[in-house]
């Protein structure tokens, strides 16, 4: 298949800017094999049965981006991709010029850090040793709102741009079908009788990264580090034996499930995965996905294309931006059902 065949025209007015007055104010579109169903977020209760398995990505957004300037005066800015040890971490550098092996930059007029290194796109940084990176970064960093959010971080963004179940801090951007839920929500699906299963998977920032090739075939797909325990197997093996289904929330999660599944069953697993996910891809474990609407022409319209067919999921974007539901990560959600064809 070609790029262009997963482009939408997309209103600049329908990219959300901030979070709803509450998580579960937004709306739902449903995606049935054989409906279009317009909800609003709180419904999705009514999809829900006893014995369904919820499984959640319970990353933490890192407060992953830093402004500075070089020993010239340059201004630079500066976004955290992934910590690699107690005092290095990996980064991406925006300056005029690129900063050479050596330079050292003073970031928020308070610390320096050096580059120490290439790899590949992105910078190896080392931090003053007084305090680890996220130390530094809980201290003086921003969080990381996407490039579509055409506003800087404020106050509110440190809480919303978080999942309420967010534990285990390292992702530079949100698993946004997530934030939809408070905890009465979370309290409600389990009063229903289904259960909450917990992945890891630190979203970086390759995830906004664009498919730049015609044939999508071609294209890279971006890696990032997961984890799936041997408890989240068991409880995904329970649920199938008693008749329930898988519900992943958010692409992160099905990137989870199905990358550990790639032996044909699920086993516990922990380290990179670049999973690929188009149109064709016979799923393994996910029988329903919450998402949010996603960017015209990504690898995620691909993944919600791979589960409900790539038909109906075209018309149901087209739809969504007639309905002007809000896009993007602070935007309305999407509940998936697998295609049955």
């Amino acid at each position: 298949m070609k790029r262009q065949d997963f482009y939408f025209d997309l209103p600049e007015s329908l990219i959300a800017q901030q979070p709803a007055a509450q998580r579960r104010d937004s709306r739902l579109l449903v995606l049935q094999p054989d409906r279009l169903e317009d909800k609003q977020f709180s419904d999705i209760l009514d999809y829900i049965q006893p014995h369904d398995l919820l499984v959640f990505n319970n990353t933490r957004v890192i407060p992953a981006r830093l402004f500075g300037e070089k020993a010239t005066g340059g201004k630079v800015e500066v976004l955290i991709e992934r910590i690699l040890d107690h005092n290095h971490a990996l980064c991406h550098i925006r300056s005029s010029k690129s900063p050479k092996t050596g330079a050292r930059l003073t970031m928020e007029q308070a610390f320096e850090i050096e580059v120490v290194g290439r790899q590949g796109a992105l910078f190896e940084v080392l931090f003053d040793a007084q305090k680890t990176p996220l130390e530094w970064l809980e201290t003086y960093g921003h969080m990381p709102l996407p490039p579509y959010i055409e506003r800087a971080d404020q106050q509110e963004d440190k809480e919303r741009y978080q999942t309420v179940y967010s534990t285990r801090p390292g992702a530079v951007a949100a698993p946004t079908a997530g934030l939809h839920f408070d905890q009465a929500m979370l309290d409600a699906i389990q009063a229903k009788g289904a259960e909450l299963g917990f992945v890891t998977l630190h979203v970086g920032a390759g995830t906004f990264k664009p498919v730049q090739v015609d044939n999508i075939a071609e294209h890279v797909m971006h890696s990032e580090w997961i984890e799936v325990s041997p408890g989240l197997v068991e409880q995904v093996n329970q649920t199938r034996a008693k008749g329930g289904r898988v519900i992943a929330v958010g692409t992160t999660s099905v990137r989870c499930l199905e990358s550990a599944s790639n032996q044909g069953s699920l086993q516990a697993y922990s380290g990179e995965t670049d999973i690929y996910i188009t149109p064709g891809y016979e799923f393994k474990q996910v029988d329903v996905l919450l998402t949010n609407f996603h960017l015209p022409e990504s690898t995620l319209i691909m993944l919600v294309s791979a589960l409900a067919g790539y038909e109906k999921t075209m018309a149901a974007y087209r739809h969504a931006v007639a309905q002007q539901y809000r896009f993007f990560s602070y935007g309305d959600a999407m509940l998936v059902f697998k295609k049955t064809d």
